[in-house]
């Protein structure tokens, strides 16, 4: 399988041919979360220079593209996903030239770069808002958005907000808008034609510019059912995937289909992603039918216990759903929304283990910024440090994503660990004082990092002829706890999910491993990969 990895809007002499898969069927994509990445003007926020700065990390860490999170002007009510300006950069993070200088310099150092957009809502500062605030029920400029009376004094429906609290806001005249999200987040009325060409004209602005894709916020959210009827139930937390009235209505493919067609229209293979957070497998595989996106994330996968029956019941799902429809698998363990893998999955070593299960499987996989330094989620943020407004909205009794987002450590013994010049003030959110062993200077070079764990096994998935986009094939495993398959040619994956440890499935030192292999036993939480001949029998 021959793999060509250079951005669609310049040619770094990688090989091309008419024969090969798209990028994005066997990419590794990076989401870099622009406010805690890297901060270049010595304000406590990171910022885009802050990034450029960083790419020769991400070139050497291996990864294909990468993912920027909303840099988009915003009052950052929710982290930059209430957009008030979809064509110009929050000076919190630079400018549109600061924009394509990294844009260009990532494109030299042979990385596509992906962005955010955020259609299911605006920011309640955008100019549309302000003008349908100012306007009277039943304007134009208020049939952007979705407004309604209510019922009495109470609001036109139950449906609650996703960060939590009611899901409509009353405004002077005695209208109710809705906004899914935050009070600051209004939901736009994709019903209305001069929404969809506003979009229409948003994706042609980055895509002239010279994007290589987009990122869906809420892809699944735009379109709300006729008549607005009751859910009739309470939400069960952020990520609740059930059937709502609200989320995941057919209408929302029509739109991806006009999109389609616009990415199509331009040179290099440009694409986008859904957050799609949808109740099945099946239901997420109908984002990316030919003639509409490319790629959704894979949540049941980021949800999956660690479970060896549960694991390959969802890989299997995942895969034969996608397969139905011609698209290749998405794999995720992780983003600024949820909660970080080592502490989700219970240790550092079952973290290693699933980084090495989710980058054999085929098809592109995603990675969030510090789980290749393996940072655990930080549960001991100060109160009056949060700023995610789920803190508010749920009555300060969820702590929201903050736990997630804390600035990457990137050198140093102290916080905030080379995320800032020395001098600056402390970063947005506080960095822990137990992180210097976890900087990505301390475990650069050390065999046993999971940095350089990270690196080794990124090395070897772009060189090795079996993996990314393919399929994979079930092999006999000591017990249900044990997943074992092979990629062809000649590659075999094998983790143990179990308490025991197990034989290893091929005899022979790994080409990696996740952690040490006892003899020729694959130990508890561990992951390994061999490269073999096509008896089964190990090469080298």
């Amino acid at each position: 399988m021959e793999r060509s990895l250079s951005p669609a809007t310049a040619d770094h002499g990688s090989a091309t041919s008419p024969t090969r898969s798209p990028w994005w069927r066997s990419a590794v994509v990076y989401q870099v979360y622009p406010r805690s990445f890297a901060d270049a003007n010595g304000d406590g926020i990171g910022d885009l220079p802050g990034v450029r700065a960083r790419l020769p990390y991400l070139r050497d860490l291996g990864v294909d593209a990468i993912w920027l999170s909303p840099f988009y002007t915003s009052p950052m009510a929710d982290g930059g996903y209430d957009v008030a300006d979809y064509r110009d950069v929050d000076p919190m993070f630079g400018t549109l030239d600061d924009f394509d200088a990294l844009l260009r310099d990532a494109h030299a150092c042979g990385l596509r770069v992906i962005i955010d957009l955020v259609p299911n809502h605006t920011s309640s500062a955008h100019p549309w808002f302000v003008e349908a605030l100012a306007a009277p029920p039943g304007s134009p400029q208020r049939s952007r958005y979705v407004f309604r009376p209510g019922v009495g004094d109470a609001p036109p429906n139950d449906w609650e907000s996703v960060f939590g609290g009611p899901a409509w806001t009353r405004v002077a005249d005695g209208e109710w808008y809705l906004h899914l999200f935050d009070s600051a987040q209004p939901d736009l009325d994709w019903s209305n034609r001069e929404v969809r060409e506003e979009f229409a004209a948003i994706l042609r602005f980055w895509l002239d510019r010279g994007v290589d894709g987009f990122r869906i916020d809420v892809a699944h959210g735009m379109v709300k059912a006729d008549g607005l009827p009751d859910v009739g139930r309470r939400r069960d937390g952020l990520l609740d995937t059930a059937a709502t009235p609200y989320f995941d209505q057919d209408g929302v493919h029509e739109i991806y289909r006009e999109w389609r067609k616009i990415l199509d229209g331009y040179p290099g293979e440009r694409m986008a992603v859904a957050e799609a957070w949808v109740s099945t497998p099946a239901r997420a595989a109908r984002y990316v039918r030919p003639d509409e996106l490319h790629q959704a994330f894979n949540f049941d996968y980021l949800t999956a216990p660690w479970d060896g029956p549960a694991q390959r019941r969802v890989i299997d799902e995942v895969i034969a759903a996608m397969s139905a429809v011609g698209a290749a698998p998405t794999w995720v363990l992780g983003n600024h929304d949820t909660v970080r893998p080592t502490t989700r999955y219970g240790s550092v070593a079952r973290a290693r283990a699933a980084a090495l299960l989710m980058l054999a499987l085929p098809g592109s996989a995603y990675i969030y910024q510090g789980e290749e330094l393996g940072l655990p989620e930080v549960t001991d943020l100060p109160d009056d440090v949060l700023q995610d407004p789920v803190w508010e909205r749920s009555g300060r009794t969820q702590r929201g994503r903050d736990g997630c987002r804390v600035p990457v450590p990137w050198a140093g013994h102290t916080p905030p660990y080379g995320f800032s010049p020395d001098g600056a003030p402390a970063p947005w959110l506080p960095c822990p004082d137990t992180w210097g062993p976890l900087t990505a200077a301390a475990q650069a070079g050390d065999p046993e990092s999971t940095l350089e764990l990270y690196r080794t096994a990124l090395r070897i998935r772009r060189a090795h002829p079996a993996l990314g986009d393919g399929d994979l094939r079930w092999l006999p495993a000591p017990s249900p706890d044990v997943l074992v398959f092979a990629r062809d040619p000649g590659f075999v994956c094998a983790v143990n999910m179990g308490a025991a440890p197990v034989p290893a499935p091929v005899p022979g030192a790994p080409l990696c491993a996740s952690g040490p292999l006892d003899g020729t036993l694959l130990p508890p939480d561990t992951a390994a990969w061999w490269s073999t001949d096509a008896a089964g029998q190990p090469l080298g």
